[in-house]
């Protein structure tokens, strides 16, 4: 996902994959513009997902 794509639609992915993994917490799935790596890399730690499958399944929401 590009940072745009990221930025726009984040509020409501972020609920989504709140619903998919409830061990996530607020400051986990925290966006600040132009820290869109560590967003990814929270998520990563999290979900046990690749970079590419995170994204993959992202866009899938």
């Amino acid at each position: 996902m590009d940072r745009l794509e990221l930025k726009g639609s984040w509020n409501e992915l972020k609920g989504k994959v709140k619903q998919a993994y409830g061990d996530l917490t607020d400051d986990d799935l925290r966006y600040e513009d132009g820290k869109d790596d560590e967003l990814y890399g929270r998520l990563q730690q999290k979900t046990g997902k690749t970079r590419d499958d995170l994204i993959s399944w992202l866009r899938s929401l």
